[in-house]
């Protein structure tokens, strides 16, 4: 497998591989990671944000109004614009992945699956078509370390050549469609009240995450790799909030420590994670705390728990009710787009939690 010298050296026999958790908004990867007490992981360094690297990415293609527009429609500046983005987003994940290895440990980063994906697969997802020279815009240029191919295969829309990808083990968490995309679509609603983003903005953002399909293309990815000898771990939503025992397989399986597992935290006098997010570098003079807004909206049941909070997962769950709950919350429009989205997520959730990790 292409692994750069360096990460090897980190991760020798019997270390963790540097470990990249794909999620997807809303799908409960916060309490995960609060569980997994993250910062205090004696064999894994992490940003102060756990992750999301390519957040500014993602924040500025929906601000720029990318992720609707058609490939015919981009302009070269459009393109060296966006791929500016992302490259610098990668450059600070290996930047700090440079600092794990200083420190002697594996670094670990969580990143929402569609954020680092190329905004060409998106288009492909629309028309049907892919182009390939508009895929290769957005391609990352990525260190000689990694060697001397740069090759994408099948199962990789995103930004990084498979040789990068081999680098990292990979870990997944999911969770209900017919849960996770309205309360995806709340958020966002919040932000927006913020000013973040009007309405179309609301629906370009939601719309574009409200999918499995990017998470499921990274889990084939990784089946199709033939170094890695087993199937990389997955959890669900529900097991987690249910069975949160469930969470020391994934220690097993990924070189994560179970001591320091907790199931129940005191948040009082605790500094809010929200407050790790800093301004985008691009906001404007009347929007200087964007970001810590955002995340405050999104880790607010989080910060104003003491453990586990088991009624956000219903034991049953059945989509003909929960669209009635949607069109009187939403209306028929909003409502019928997060129906559709949920009914359409629905073959890749099921594929994807038929291996998930199991009590």
């Amino acid at each position: 497998m292409a692994v750069t010298d360096s990460i090897q050296n980190v991760n020798g026999a019997g270390n963790p591989r540097r470990m990249l958790l794909i999620s997807v908004p809303r799908t409960a990867s916060n309490l995960l990671m609060k569980i997994l007490n993250i910062h205090e992981q004696p064999q894994f360094h992490t940003s102060q944000k756990g992750g999301y690297f390519f957040y500014p990415a993602f924040v500025s293609t929906a601000q720029s109004g990318y992720l609707g527009k058609p490939a015919e429609q981009w302009s070269q500046d459009d393109k060296t614009s966006v791929k500016s983005a992302f490259q610098g987003c990668l450059d600070a994940l290996e930047n700090e992945s440079a600092l794990a290895q200083k420190d002697g440990k594996a670094m670990f980063a969580k990143e929402h699956a569609f954020w680092f994906f190329n905004p060409a697969a998106l288009d492909k997802m629309r028309t049907g078509t892919g182009d390939p020279e508009f895929f290769k815009a957005f391609h990352m240029d990525i260190s000689d370390s990694y060697g001397p191919s740069r090759s994408y295969s099948a199962h990789n829309e995103t930004i990084l050549p498979d040789e990068y990808m081999c680098s990292w083990q990979f870990a997944f968490i999911i969770r209900h469609p017919a849960l996770a995309w309205p309360s995806m679509y709340r958020a966002m609603k919040k932000v927006a009240d913020s000013g973040f983003l009007d309405e179309d903005g609301v629906k370009g953002s939601s719309l574009t995450n409200m999918t499995m399909r990017w998470t499921r293309m990274l889990y084939e990815w990784c089946l199709e790799q033939p170094d890695v000898p087993v199937a990389p771990p997955l959890v669900d939503a529900h097991d987690l909030i249910h069975n949160p025992e469930i969470v020391y397989k994934l220690c097993e399986q990924t070189g994560l420590d179970k001591s320091v597992l907790q199931f129940e935290w005191n948040n009082n006098g605790e500094p809010k994670r929200s407050d790790s997010w800093e301004a985008p570098s691009n906001a404007n003079a009347e929007e200087p705390d964007i970001q810590r807004q955002t995340a405050s909206i999104f880790l607010s049941t989080l910060e104003e728990s003491k453990g586990i909070v088991k009624d956000k997962a219903p034991a049953t769950i059945d989509i003909d009710t929960e669209a009635a709950k949607w069109k009187a919350e939403f209306g028929e429009e909003i409502a019928g787009l997060i129906e559709e989205r949920v009914r359409d997520s629905m073959p890749d959730y099921e594929f994807l939690k038929a291996r998930r990790i199991t009590l």
